[in-house]
């Protein structure tokens, strides 16, 4: 978000930027920075009450403790100050502070659902992104819905926590998310209300979750549940935040024909990859010794095959389509958890042929991670951008620079970086190396296509360089936080 803010901040003086966009940018950055801060002190008081009754960790916790009040003291004044600035009536300054503070307890309570839920899925810093990116993304969800619903009342004023402009894709990927973050819920209802009704209508025959038909019964009414969550309730809401003026499943297949020639061509080239790459690779995990490192950077070349040319020719089209296909993975997940005939053991059987010490039996996040690392940046570039580079921070990083680095420290690393880690110099400087000539590659196709480039070479290289170090010593899920970063230093 910083890295956003100061990138308009530099184009501005040349470029059309409207202060609702600069204002809900910089709201954002306070709302990520307020569940941070959130998190810090829950952690804080939680160190302090676990160490209470142990003397030898008392007085390291009174002073965590101590630290994490005085920053969000600070916090709070310097939050005060900027909202200040920026604001002519202190109602206003209260709602926004308010709205902070409700940002920060529910990433809270988010992080600790997922800690507890999946205790062996994610580490700390990896529950603190995925908490605080679905706060930030739903509650803007929230302020959208509630500026176009109550148009007359002082919640307009929680204008200042949308993106801007909202374009039609990108309410279509939030109504999905919505609708599929919901459905558990939904299906849990439908689910029970079902076997009332049944076990109301025939008494004598007990219905029970393991009956001989409750397998096929819940299945249907997932695949029921599912149906109406995305034909009906979704496009709803989508209707009431959006002009739609068609139904959103019409408009979206409007959009996929507008260009036919171009988008068709690219879903027939993305069928064709997927099914060549899945039926190779998995039948290459049962019946060779590779180990599931290499065969998993395998599919980090997929994602560059993929994404790339669609990137560089239908560059809106790839948001709809990343967005496209992380709805189908959450499906593709709910069947394989809860075991939804008949996909649910064949999927069951797929995934765990490319699973890892980060995956466990309830969640599977790999393949999550990739897909986002690769839209991330993409979708964090939409509006305006000075740098043509930063859409392709998960492509470059991911598809290349971490695939080239596992590939060669595998094969040929002799010297690495830590007695107890397995990552070594010499895959660090092939992934480094990798991605600059990428770079040089890409950066005069980009400008063969109209781009005007203002991406210096020095900095670009800080930047790669950066990004190659932290991936040979980050602990934490690379597909995630390697993308960010290197979005966020180009964007500089």
């Amino acid at each position: 978000m910083l890295s956003r803010l100061i990138q308009l901040s530099r184009v501005l003086p040349e470029n059309d930027v409207t202060s609702e966009e600069v204002e809900g940018l910089n709201m954002q950055y306070w709302i990520a920075s307020a569940s941070c801060f959130g998190v810090l002190i829950f952690f804080c008081l939680a160190l302090y009450c676990s160490a209470k009754n142990t003397g030898s960790f008392q007085l390291r916790s009174s002073e965590a403790l101590k630290y994490g009040l005085l920053q969000t003291v600070l916090y709070v004044a310097v939050c005060s100050l900027s909202l200040t600035t920026k604001s002519d009536s202190g109602s206003l300054i209260l709602i926004k502070l308010l709205w902070l503070i409700c940002h920060a307890l529910a990433t809270v309570v988010l992080i600790q659902h997922i800690l507890l839920t999946f205790p062996s899925c994610a580490s700390l810093g990896e529950a603190l992104l995925v908490s605080s990116g679905l706060v930030l993304y739903f509650s803007d969800m929230l302020a959208h819905t509630l500026t176009k619903t109550f148009m007359f009342v002082t919640l307009r004023t929680l204008k200042f926590v949308g993106y801007g402009t909202h374009s039609e894709i990108a309410t279509v990927i939030q109504g999905v998310m919505l609708g599929l973050f919901l459905l558990p819920a939904f299906y849990k209802i439908v689910l029970r209300g079902w076997f009332h009704l049944k076990k109301l209508r025939k008494p004598e025959a007990s219905i029970a979750n393991g009956g001989p038909h409750s397998a096929v019964e819940s299945s249907i009414i997932f695949y029921a549940s599912l149906s109406v969550m995305l034909t009906i309730l979704i496009p709803i809401w989508m209707c009431v935040v959006q002009d739609f003026y068609v139904h959103p499943i019409k408009w979206v297949l409007t959009f996929v024909f507008t260009d036919p020639l171009k988008r068709l061509a690219l879903c027939l080239y993305w069928i064709c990859v997927i099914c060549a790459s899945v039926l190779r690779f998995y039948n290459i995990s049962k019946h060779s010794k590779i180990e599931r490192i290499l065969l998993r950077k395998y599919y980090h070349l997929v994602a560059v095959l993929m994404f790339l040319p669609a990137l560089l020719f239908q560059p809106t089209f790839l948001d709809l389509a990343f967005g496209a296909a992380f709805a189908v993975f959450l499906i593709l997940e709910m069947i394989r958890v809860w075991k939804i005939w008949p996909l649910g053991d064949i999927v069951h059987q797929f995934m765990n042929a490319f699973t890892d010490h980060r995956d466990s039996e309830i969640l599977i996040v790999s393949h999550f991670s990739l897909l986002l690392g690769c839209a991330l940046p993409k979708w964090m570039s939409s509006g305006l951008n000075d740098r043509p580079l930063a859409p392709f921070a998960g492509i470059l990083s991911l598809g290349i620079g971490d695939t080239m680095a596992s590939v060669v420290g595998h094969k040929y690393g002799v010297l690495r970086w830590s007695k107890t880690g397995k990552k070594t110099i010499e895959g660090t400087a092939a992934g480094i190396t990798s991605v600059l000539a990428a770079c040089s590659i890409l950066l005069p196709l980009l400008a063969s296509t109209g781009y005007v480039l203002s991406q210096h070479w020095l900095s670009l290289l800080m930047a790669v360089t950066v990004s190659g170090l932290l991936e040979a010593y980050t602990a934490q899920l690379d597909n995630a936080f390697i993308p960010l970063v290197f979005y966020s230093l180009l964007c500089l």
